[in-house]
């Protein structure tokens, strides 16, 4: 085996996505979030070892921890954006469960787990943040503060490890296309979750970012990739947007069309 890896926000969208993508590259993979019957869904289809834990919840987190004889690699993935307001009109209480997920509970998973981590050859901690680890955008006040913190969290960490052999990485998405996350921010409105992504020819999905989990994990040991970003080719920026056809694809009669686009002259 690879070795152990524990993965959180694993019951859907990337977190899922890592489980199934370690687990094929031969991880022993523990599954964490908070939802039992889904998490139990994703461990039937991987073989992965389901743990039901609320990362916010201090005990929770230790049980995990005395739960597990080991633990190589550290993928904290929980986490999520609540609301798309003004920072004048935001909810404080969306902001609290923000840094209590994005922040808090990465905090404490990665506090709890970094003795295991520290054992045998060497230990691995991913870290999931997002383009707005780094850049702010009207509306993306506290997801993006939140994400700025958990930037800050893990560099800091790196410091603070240096001269012990445990990697830390921090993989920031950019537009990623997932079942639940625009949803969940837009509070289930449907048609505004899916706006979002309209016209843009293949943003990420959860895969793409899990192949760059298992890219800058599956590298040896000595390698360390400080920080990732992955973007869709129609995302040159936060705010730089392309939408409209990019991609070739084939017609109808198996011929492969470049898309038409107008240059300006």
């Amino acid at each position: 085996m690879a070795g152990t890896a524990v993965v959180t926000g694993a019951s859907s969208g990337i977190g899922a996505a890592t489980v199934r993508r370690l687990a094929k590259d031969g991880y022993d993979v523990v599954a964490v979030a908070r939802r039992a019957d889904r998490l139990r869904e994703v461990a039937r289809e991987t073989g992965a070892r389901a743990l039901p834990v609320d990362i916010t919840d201090a005990g929770a987190v230790r049980r995990l921890a005395d739960a597990l004889d080991a633990c190589d690699v550290l993928v904290n993935n929980a986490g999520g954006a609540l609301g798309a307001e003004s920072v004048a009109t935001a909810s404080v209480d969306d902001w609290e469960r923000m840094f209590s997920v994005n922040v808090l509970g990465t905090l404490r998973v990665t506090q709890a787990l970094l003795p295991l981590l520290r054992q045998g050859a060497g230990g691995t901690v991913v870290t999931i943040t997002s383009t707005a680890a780094f850049t702010t955008y009207e509306g993306g006040g506290g997801y993006s503060a939140a994400k700025h913190a958990e930037h800050a969290l893990s560099e800091t960490l790196r410091l603070e490890l240096c001269g012990e052999p445990v990697r830390v990485i921090e993989v920031a998405p950019g537009m990623v296309k997932t079942d639940e996350f625009a949803l969940n921010r837009l509070r289930g409105d449907a048609a505004k979750a899916a706006a979002l992504y309209e016209g843009v020819d293949h943003p990420l999905t959860a895969d793409d970012v899990a192949a760059c989990v298992a890219l800058a994990v599956g590298l040896p040991q000595h390698v360390n990739i400080d920080h990732l970003v992955v973007r869709p080719l129609a995302q040159a920026a936060q705010h730089r947007l392309h939408r409209g056809p990019l991609i070739h694809r084939k017609n109808e009669h198996g011929i492969e069309e470049r898309p038409t686009r107008e240059f300006p002259a």
